[in-house]
């Protein structure tokens, strides 16, 4: 694994982080612009891609370029403020809060939170009153890895037309994704905790979070399967009606952000289906279009960021055989990939394959940073086990049995560098020391203010809780 890290860290930090161009460069910005592009064949950061990476590892490892590119994403309005960028990617940028606040919680930016605060609070606002579907309580648009018609089963795909875009087919306007609501739930915790940081009111937005995810659980769940929907139709003849596919993203992300109970979490982690390569985006094929010899582009494919989410996801609900499950599956496809991350794999075997949409075979495109930081995060948040919250660092490890002990060295955290090792396997935490001393029970193991070099030494037993 530690090869693969390494590539990983290389990808983030030599390979996309770039110098921006001069009209993309944020006005506010210490550096005169470098930022965290999507990856070897999209040179300029968008809204999705940026929150991602920077949550993912960019936040951590290159906090001051991480700031600069979640403020190079936002649009600047006549009065001076900023929001999210309002371009044709509408449906999921509200992720933009949750990596701010991760940036927030990294950093100790203070700043940082009043104005996320300010620009999540305005975005939101526009979103509510344009995209919030109050007779069911969710958000329409479409979900957040499938921004290409070959995600979506008919009758949303319209034969006819000619454009790979989702929202050039009416009926997707109206949809409400499973992973694009799960989102919604998190950035209002995320707001809330800012606003308590800031001395403001979080209640409305905490009681606003709670109603999104009890709406996700009413409407999304379905009992027999043990999982939940895709979506739910928003328009047409099939208003109201659940589509039963599953999507990887939002499986995961309902599992990490505590939107399915315990319950819930285990039945989602075991029955969502795998390919030989891992979960896939979207399953089963759209069997009109696709197939195992023409998977579609955003259906049943082997996306890392998506596996990184659901191998996270897994951590966090103490399930070490899907860790390791999913940490074979990385392993399996960077070492076939010469230890580069590819965009998208094709998920029988294994290759670096695009996929298909509208007839064209896709390309899949080198060094995406997505599934470098999906990784990463996978390791540092999931397998580590790192919580950041505003008063320091808390641990709480995932590690599968098969791995061995684990070691992060000069581990950057605010003014201090961790050396965190990480002996045991399973999830039970036995005893955390920080420079020999006993911190298990503290109410954080590192502190925020600390400084300097220091040595965190974690030991899990599998003894039963």
């Amino acid at each position: 694994m530690a090869a693969m890290y390494a590539a990983a860290v290389t990808n983030l930090l030599d390979t996309n982080i770039v110098a921006a161009r001069t009209d993309r460069s944020p006005s506010n910005s210490s550096d005169p612009g470098r930022y965290i592009r999507a990856g070897g064949g999209y040179p300029d950061p968008w809204t999705r891609d940026a929150a991602l990476n920077c949550w993912g590892a960019g936040s951590i490892l290159a906090p001051a370029v991480a700031g600069d590119t979640l403020r190079m994403v936002c649009d600047v309005r006549a009065d001076g403020r900023r929001i999210i960028a309002q371009d044709s990617q509408w449906w999921d940028q509200i992720i933009w809060v949750i990596a701010a606040w991760q940036h927030c919680l990294v950093t100790g930016d203070r700043d940082f939170v009043a104005e996320s605060y300010q620009i999540g609070m305005d975005s939101l606002d526009i979103l509510n009153q344009r995209h919030f579907r109050a007779n069911i309580g969710l958000y329409a648009g479409g979900s957040l890895m499938q921004d290409g018609i070959s995600g979506y089963p008919h009758p949303l795909n319209e034969p006819d037309s000619t454009s790979t875009f989702v929202l050039d087919y009416p009926a997707s306007h109206e949809i409400m994704c499973l992973s694009t609501n799960a989102i919604y739930v998190e950035a209002h915790r995320a707001l809330a905790d800012m606003a308590e940081v800031l001395g403001l009111d979080p209640g409305p937005l905490r009681t606003a979070a709670d109603r999104i995810s009890g709406a996700v659980n009413e409407h999304l769940w379905i009992e027999e399967t043990g999982l939940y929907g895709y979506f739910i139709h928003g328009s047409g003849d099939l208003a109201g009606t659940l589509d039963r596919h599953q999507e990887a993203a939002g499986l995961a992300l309902v599992v990490a952000f505590g939107i399915a109970d315990k319950r819930r979490a285990d039945r989602v982690l075991s029955g969502t289906h795998r390919e030989p390569y891992g979960v896939v985006n979207v399953w089963p094929h759209f069997p009109e279009r696709f197939s195992d010899e023409y998977p579609g582009r955003h259906n049943v494919m082997c996306w890392p960021m998506v596996m990184g989410l659901f191998g996270d996801a897994a951590a966090r609900a103490g399930r070490a055989d899907v860790v390791y499950e999913t940490l074979r599956s990385f392993q399996l496809l960077t070492q076939a990939s010469d230890n580069h991350f590819f965009e998208l794999y094709n998920p029988v075997t294994g290759a670096v394959d695009g996929g298909w949409q509208l007839g064209k075979h896709w390309a899949s495109e080198p060094d995406q940073t997505w599934s470098a930081t999906a990784f990463l995060r996978l390791v540092h948040t999931g397998v580590v086990g790192i919580r950041y919250g505003t008063g320091g660092i808390t641990f709480a490890p995932t590690v599968p049995e098969a791995l061995g002990a684990l070691s992060l060295n000069a581990f950057p955290y605010r003014k201090a560098l961790l050396d965190i090792t990480v002996s045991g396997s399973g999830d039970r935490v036995a005893a955390i020391e920080l420079d020999g001393r006993d911190v298990t029970a503290a109410p954080v193991q590192v502190a925020a203010d600390l400084t300097g070099s220091h040595q965190v030494q974690i030991r899990l037993t599998r003894d039963s809780r």
